[in-house]
């Protein structure tokens, strides 16, 4: 029957064609492995007649007998078939070494890497670092130029501060949007989670698209000033056999280095020269306390996937347990996710349903970070026991010198999360017109917390709570997008069409409780917190390729926030981008030049997350209860009743904006075994979201979120990917990118005062210190400080500092701004060798011109620290007080700021395939944070804020890795 009905289809087919010489040619185009290519280009030779291939390889063109027609698709080598009348013609590209045509997302569509006019970069699975990566992000660290991925410590699952360009904004969110397969994520974060990425098992992730520039992140308007990162999940393949894999990743990790402190003896030296010394107060060991708080951190990685692919539906599924201590005693953190995807494919592939589902069990037990900085300062004489086993504690001693063995073991504070992520997505060509696609796109992120903590108060009053909090919430994000997509190759024009337009509506909606131990000491409720807004949007893009040439793009959206006022709630964000494929040109055919494009773009986007979400409303916060008020009496006894508390607001507050331009140029050299791409950017912000003071009695704060000011960033980026060997038994290639880049506040104040500043930077040692500040012409990470006078032997002079306006005093008019935190240029080198079954692999990241402020030592590194309690208890001080012999604290000094420049080996792999009948193993050695190579003195270089400050240290780390495919 089905032959017959072939015949029937052929004969139907081939009356036309005789009659009129010409006729449809139909196919669908995949790779070797049977997976369909989309954008696969169709071309009659000699003609400007063609086609691309949609979404799952299919492809119609009109063709006649001995028409030449040519498949290409760059990273695929191309083919050409002699046309003779037949009416279907599949087609099996066979993969290239070069990698020019790849697909990549630019939101609510894709294109081609030749075809993309924006900074768009995609960085795939084979490019990810390796090792037992729990947080996502990790994965993508140092792979793509113009973005800095810095983690905020050592902590198991701890999140990272994600910066594309450096960022745009002051007070309001500096992080990209992330997408994951459509949805993007609540820019807040999840309650009771160390990082909400975490949610996405890094085995699932296909890969990441890094949207840059204003031109490409416009689509995304009111969210996208921070640029767009698109994560895309694992889905299964078309016509693939069913595959079982198994990976195991087995870690040890252990801190390598400390912050320096005094030893027993030099601590005892300082503690007898006092005038107050007291000799039983001092012990007679000699304890190191940092060594005591930290662990050898064991963790493991299980994952288990099956897959497998028919004609017309494929699907996938993993089951992944993560474990991981931390290296602070105590710190664990835990995933069990099952990860399902299915597509299912009807109407002769016209219809494509996409199912992505994520359940995410997310635990966490926290160790108490206090213990850092307890260690740092607890009197290294006494032991961590007492004879009969108690922890030693002075008696009488405050709560902020607790032994902090104690703390660690004393402390409980659990949190999970219960996490859904799914996406339903349909994609539909539509019948009565050729071209026409519809695509809906539907997604929900829902989680629910539940976390308990309390602690004992000290070794001497066991019994006692110190704290306790209990509380419960869940968040909850929906999604409902949709979009019609139109391609057409107008062959009379020679142009090739791409045009989208549709519609976005997202809703943001978080409630937590929470009952928590106040002054007086009982265990009370604190008030419901609802956080609700919504967003909603309009959007569409025009994307012209005339010729094989010249190409031109135009975006907009128009977003609309519930964050602001009706005056203020909608903008428009609008973007557009050209593009000259100079290597296309004739006079530069047959030469060593394989790619060169010449691409410029400008556009606006948006920025809303500004912490508040009624900004422009007068709204009241409920107060506690040990701040309640009196109200009358009922039989005698006294009735209480919570304040309410009006707080600050902008009627007028309103969108934040930036403006980018971009010019860019990318090339390759001899057929793509050398690639890179040389981007400029300039980009402003106005209309700042900052957090200003106000004047006395002119709001009900004496902060106040509003637009403010001005800031401009500028930078370089450059990469260069080589493949610096190919042959079938050895391959090396090498991935280099370095940023160069430059911002400064323009304006930050609605008045006109030059020497305008914000205070910020926080630091301990006093209260209320800032060591660094927000002024018109500094980058906004310039340290504040005094300049420091040395003596003729390169020594401090204690107290002693410049007198810049020559009063012949020292006062807060002579502090100077003076270096930056931020650096002048981040780096990444990767490089991947591959010699039959073995390969290798390593990555450099760098970080020039920025500078630390060492918080440790100018809080504690001076001889008070020491004797500050006299007849009470001792406390440790930094070894830096041996060099300065500072008697008091020096916060302000610049002598505490240091050059923290510094290259890193982050990860290094060894890997083995052993091929097998039934079963292929792999085994791997990775090793991460190797070697830091720095000028600093502190514990780590790498601190995002430039604030050294009780830093939890990240551990060196090694993985054992088996993998078992069946």
């Amino acid at each position: 029957m089905k032959t017959f009905l072939n015949s029937l289809l052929f004969l139907v087919f081939l009356v036309p064609s005789v009659m009129w010489s010409q006729t449809t040619v139909s196919g669908t185009v995949t790779d070797q492995a049977s997976a369909p290519l989309p954008g696969v280009n169709i071309l009659i030779k000699g003609t400007t007649t063609g086609t691309t291939t949609d979404w799952d390889g299919n492809y119609s063109i009109s063709a006649k007998n001995g028409d030449i027609v040519v498949f290409s698709y760059v990273g695929f080598k191309p083919q050409e078939f002699n046309y003779t009348g037949q009416q279907s013609l599949n087609v099996v590209l066979i993969e290239d070494t070069a990698l020019l045509d790849e697909i990549v997302l630019i939101g609510y569509g894709s294109t081609t890497k030749q075809d993309a006019t924006g900074s768009v970069e995609k960085v795939s699975e084979k490019e990810f670092n390796q090792g037992a990566i729990v947080s996502p992000e990790q994965l993508l660290a140092g792979k793509s130029a113009g973005v800095r991925i810095t983690s905020s410590g050592g902590d198991p699952g701890g999140g990272s501060d994600i910066r594309i360009r450096g960022g745009a904004s002051l007070s309001a969110n500096n992080s990209p949007l992330i997408v994951i397969d459509g949805l993007p994520l609540d820019q807040r974060g999840v309650q009771g989670v160390r990082n909400q990425l975490n949610a996405i098992n890094p085995t699932d992730i296909e890969d990441f698209v890094v949207l840059k520039d204003a031109s490409a992140t416009a689509i995304y308007g009111s969210r996208a000033s921070n640029g767009v990162i698109l994560i895309t999940t694992k889905k299964g393949k078309t016509n693939a056999p069913l595959t079982v894999e198994y990976d195991l990743k087995a870690s040890v990790a252990q801190v390598t280095d400390y912050v320096d402190v005094l030893s027993a003896s030099e601590f005892r030296t300082i503690a007898e020269a006092d005038t107050n010394f007291n000799e039983n107060l001092l012990g007679n060991s000699s304890t190191d306390w940092q060594k005591q708080i930290y662990q050898t951190a064991v963790g493991a990685i299980h994952n288990v996937t099956v897959s497998q692919g028919f004609e017309n539906f494929n699907f996938r599924a993993n089951v992944n347990h993560t474990s991981q201590q931390g290296v602070l005693t105590g710190d664990l953190y835990e995933r069990n996710s099952v990860n399902l995807s299915a597509v299912q494919r009807l109407f002769d592939n016209n219809l494509k349903l996409t199912l992505t589902t994520k359940g995410i069990l997310d635990d966490n037990k926290y160790a108490d970070k206090g213990a850092i900085g307890a260690a740092i300062g607890y009197d290294p004489t006494h032991s961590v026991y007492n004879e009969d086993g108690s922890y030693f504690q002075y008696v009488g001693q405050n709560l902020a010198l607790v032994n902090p063995v104690f703390s660690l073991d004393n402390n409980n504070n659990r949190a999970r999360n219960t996490r859904n992520i799914s996406n339903f997505n349909v994609d539909y060509n539509m019948p009565f017109l050729d071209g026409l696609k519809f695509n809906l796109n539907a997604g929900l992120d829902y989680s629910e917390i539940s976390g308990k903590e309390y602690r004992l108060a000290s070794p001497t009053n066991p019994g006692s709570f110190n704290y306790q909090n209990f509380y419960t919430g869940f968040n909850r994000n929906t999604l409902l997008d949709f979009y019609f997509n139109y391609k057409k190759n107008l062959s009379s024009l020679n142009t090739n069409v791409d045009l989208t337009a549709g519609h976005s509506y997202q809703e943001f909606y978080i409630k937590s409780d929470r009952r928590e131990t106040e002054t007086s000491g009982g265990l009370v409720p604190r008030a419901t917190i609802i956080n609700r807004n919504a967003l909603e949007s309009y959007f569409a893009r025009a994307s012209f390729d005339i010729a094989n040439r010249y190409l031109l793009s135009l975006t907009v959206r128009r977003d609309g926030s519930s964050r602001f006022g009706e005056e203020n709630r909608w903008s428009t964000f609008p973007g557009v981008s050209a593009g000259w494929k100079i290597s296309n040109e004739d006079f530069l055919q047959n030469s060593v030049i394989s790619n060169l494009k010449l691409r410029a773009g400008w556009g606006k986007t948006g920025q809303q997350e500004i912490g508040q979400n009624y900004g422009y409303l007068g709204v009241y916060t409920p107060g506690r209860s040990d701040a309640s008020v009196q109200f009358g009496y009922i039989n005698g006894v006294p009735q209480f009743v919570n304040t309410l508390r009006p707080e600050e607001f902008d009627e007028n507050l309103k969108w934040e904006e930036t403006s980018q331009y971009n010019v860019a140029l990318d090339f390759g050299l001899f057929d793509e075994r050398l690639t890179g791409t040389v981007d400029a950017y300039y980009r402003e912000t106005t209309d700042l979201l900052a957090t200003i003071p106000t004047a006395a009695g002119s709001n009900l704060s004496d902060l106040l979120t509003t637009n403010v000011g001005s800031v401009l960033s500028k930078g370089i980026e450059f990469s260069l990917n080589g493949a610096l060997a190919q042959s079938e038994d050895f391959n090396w290639d090498m991935a280099f990118n370095v940023t160069l880049q430059e911002n400064k506040i323009t304006k930050l104040s609605l008045g006109t005062d030059p020497n305008f500043f914000i205070a910020q930077g926080g630091i301990s040692g006093g209260t209320g210190n800032n060591i660094q500040l927000w002024r018109e012409g500094l980058d906004p990470s310039t340290f504040y400080v005094f300049r420091q006078v040395y003596d003729t032997a390169g020594q401090p002079i204690e107290g002693a500092y410049v007198d810049v306006n020559g009063d012949n005093q020292i006062t807060e008019a002579d502090k100077q701004a003076y270096k930056k935190a931020s650096p002048d240029a981040y780096l990444g080198f990767t490089n991947t060798l591959n010699y039959k079954n073995l390969d290798f692999s390593f990555t450099f990241r760098g970080s020039l011109g920025n500078y630390m402020y060492n918080n440790v030592a100018s809080d504690r590194g001076n001889v008070t620290t020491v004797n500050d309690a006299p007849g009470q208890y001792y406390v440790n001080a930094h070894s830096s007080v041996l060099d300065n012999n500072f008697q008091k604290q020096n916060l302000f000094s610049d002598y505490y700021i240091e050059r923290a420049d510094f290259v890193k080996l982050d990860n290094v792999s060894l890997g083995y395939l052993v091929p097998g009948e039934k079963i292929d193993l792999r085994l791997s050695l990775t090793a991460t944070n190797l070697f830091t190579i720095t000028k600093y003195d502190g514990l780590d270089p790498e601190i995002s804020n430039g604030i050294d400050n009780n830093f939890y240290p990240r551990p060196k780390t090694y993985v054992l890795g088996l993998n078992f495919t069946f």
